[in-house]
Formats: structure tokens, C-alpha cells, sequence
């Protein structure tokens, strides 16, 4: 997983001392390089895609990686390790990269972030003291600042956040041979040594298999935070106070507003808005709002907007 980077020791070594709060990252080093490509050229996603192809970067069949399953299974991995959660891929809440344009990209930068696709895990507890795991791999926006925003081309980093360690960052070559190979031969050392790799034994996960705790997924609804939402819509009057209407009437609190462009009239424009913290509840009723509206010529993107 995640190449050479030794995150897997890592977390089943270094923060055993550690109750992991929370563990998210860029996992997949395709999508990784795609859109640190798009960001450094302008370029849009199809043809950057070819170029990864092209390198050897990204398969024949990308969808594994571009629509998030590849970092899906990953994160369902390390949230086993680091929570003693049950691997639960399936509760995963997954989407790629592929709807994202240069638009996007540049509006992003114009704001202050990057776009990268995170996966994140978090533990809680509900209000009827059940475990509960949130699970989610998105495109978010990351300010300047923080540490992933300079995660570019196909290297792979993960935070862990340690309730004694604090914030921990594993960064490195995301895939190929080299990497693959420092991680393998490491195991093949590991076993020469007489050492606990967790191949022979039951431990896999830092607690016996049988140790692992079915935890259910947690509702995302009440999490609270920034987004940003893009619009595809048709150049026509009317259309921006029927999306303003509809964020009003579902208690989202717009912080910007920027529409790109103006064509022939009636044709097809983009609307961007990034939205004041508050409840995702609220962004998807506004959506919900909007479903099925002829102003729309294409679905909604929504990506999050991650803390500093």
C-alpha cells in the first residue's frame, strides 16, 4: 500500500501508545499526478488522463483510480489498523475525479487551495454509545497552507492524528518498482529477523482478527464544514436566484458567489459558490431542491473544503 511509504508499521508500531483520532490522505498516485498536472498546465482532465496513460501512470482502464475505488480499499484498510475496525469497503462513501474541469482547478487557486482527492476515516461514538465509523474518499479543496497541498504528481502521503502524538505525516513515491520493491524486500527482512510481520500470524490489524469490531457507518449529515458547489447551467435570466432560492430554503449560507463567463445567450455556463461552514445536511436538501431543474445541464459537483 501507498508504494515505499512504511504506514502500515507505522501505525501498527509508532502510535501504538495512541488512541488515532482521526487518518486521511492522498492514496491514490494517479489521481494525484492528474490533478497536480491539471493545476501546473491549465489543461482539462481528458487530456491530461492520456498523458498518464500515455506514462504509464494510470492503466488502460483508469476507472479503478480515477473514480476513487483504488483509495477506497486503501482507506478501508488503514481505518482496520488504526481503529480495530471490521474492513468495511462497501460503507466507503466514494467518488472520483473525473467531473472535475480546469475551471475548477483555477477557481480553487483564485481561492486560496489545491483540489486533491482525500480519502478520510474518522471513530465515534453515536448516541446510543455504538461505535461508528465515518469512511470517505472525495475531491476536497486544501488551503496553501496545509501540509497535502504540496503533495504533487504520483507521491502518496497520510496524516495520522494521535491523541498524544499529535499530527504525524507519511509521505513518499505513491507506486513503482523501486518503491514496491523497498516495501517488499522490508517484509522479506522483517521475516528474516525473526520478526512479527503479521503475514504468520493473527494480527494482521495490531489486534487479532477476531478482535475487530463491526463498527457502523456514521451518519455525514450533521459533519460540519465549507463546500464548494459547481454549477453547469444554461445563460438564461432567472437561474441564479433559483439556485440562490434554493441554498436559502435549505439553510446554506453562501460565502461567494462567481459566475464564469458569459456566451451567446442561452448557452451553457459555469456557477461556482463556496458556502460559510455548516451542516452537509443541508447542502444535499439544497440539491435536492434543484434536482430535475431544466436551468441544470448537467449534475452538481460538490467537494468539501478541508480545515488547515
Amino acid at each position: 500500500m501507498a508504494g515505499g511509504i512504511p504506514v502500515i508499521k507505522g501505525l501498527r508500531e509508532g502510535v501504538a501508545a495512541n488512541q488515532v483520532e482521526r487518518i486521511y490522505g492522498i492514496l491514490n498516485g494517479t489521481c494525484n499526478y492528474i490533478l497536480s498536472t491539471m493545476e501546473d498546465t491549465g489543461r482539462d482532465f481528458a487530456e491530461v488522463l492520456a498523458e498518464a496513460q500515455a506514462k504509464g501512470y494510470a492503466e488502460a482502464d483508469p476507472t479503478f483510480d480515477i473514480e476513487g475505488t483504488d483509495a477506497a480499499h486503501k482507506l478501508s484498510i488503514l481505518s482496520a489498523i488504526a481503529f480495530g475496525s471490521k474492513i468495511d469497503f462497501v460503507s466507503v462513501e466514494t467518488s472520483g475525479i473525473s467531473r472535475i474541469l480546469a475551471a475548477d482547478i483555477a477557481q480553487a487557486d483564485a481561492l486560496g487551495y489545491v483540489i486533491r482527492l482525500i480519502g478520510m476515516a474518522e471513530a465515534s461514538i453515536d448516541d446510543l454509545g455504538r461505535g461508528c465509523l465515518f469512511q470517505r474518499v472525495q475531491a476536497h479543496l486544501v488551503p496553501f497552507d496545509n501540509l497535502l497541498a504540496h503533495v504533487d504528481g504520483a507521491t502518496n502521503a497520510v496524516v495520522v492524528e494521535g491523541n498524544f502524538a499529535g499530527r504525524l505525516l507519511f509521505q513518499g513515491a505513491g507506486a513503482g518498482d523501486g518503491p514496491t520493491a523497498s516495501a517488499v524486500v522490508a517484509d522479506i527482512i522483517d521475516i528474516a529477523r525473526g520478526m512479527d510481520t503479521g503475514f504468520e500470524a493473527d494480527h494482521a490489524f495490531s489486534i487479532p482478527v477476531a478482535g475487530l469490531e463491526a463498527m457502523a457507518p456514521a451518519e455525514s449529515g450533521g459533519r460540519v464544514s465549507s463546500a464548494y458547489i459547481r454549477f453547469s447551467v444554461a445563460d438564461r435570466p432567472g437561474v441564479l436566484a433559483e439556485i440562490t432560492a434554493a441554498m436559502r430554503d435549505a439553510g446554506v449560507s453562501i460565502e461567494s458567489l462567481i459566475q464564469h463567463g458569459r456566451h451567446e445567450e442561452g448557452s451553457e455556463v459555469l456557477v461556482a459558490m463556496v458556502t460559510h461552514e455548516g451542516p452537509e445536511s443541508a447542502v444535499t436538501r439544497a440539491l435536492a431542491l434543484l434536482e430535475g431543474s431544466p436551468s441544470l445541464t448537467a449534475p452538481p459537483l460538490w467537494m468539501g473544503i478541508i480545515g488547515d
